[in-house]
């Protein structure tokens, strides 16, 4: 399937914003859009690597942490994972949620 990107372009002088549709290359590795939340209590590690700053490595850790410590409470719990660093979580944020 492919991603569109929106991209608005501000006209010189004008002010009025216009859509542009771009379409992405099918191959590229698809982010979450920001209406679909990911529950970090259930979500897989290949799951959580569709986040943005969510690499393998940290995803991983992320699942460890939660098989050794529970679930989480909160999203702000994430930043107790090595690799979850605040702007990471900051840019997450809107992104996950707590089931």
């Amino acid at each position: 399937m492919k991603k569109l990107v929106v991209i608005f372009l501000l006209f010189c002088g004008v002010g009025i914003m216009t859509p542009l549709v771009v379409t992405a290359a099918e191959n590229q590795p698809q982010k979450v859009a920001a209406a679909t939340a990911v529950n970090i209590n259930s979500a897989s590690a290949a799951e959580l690597q569709n986040l943005p700053g969510i690499g393998p490595v940290t995803a991983e850790r992320i699942v460890a942490y939660r098989t050794e410590h529970g679930r989480f409470a909160s999203v702000d719990d994430l930043i107790q994972v090595k690799g979850v660093g605040q702007k990471t979580l900051e840019n997450i944020r809107k992104l996950v949620r707590i089931e």
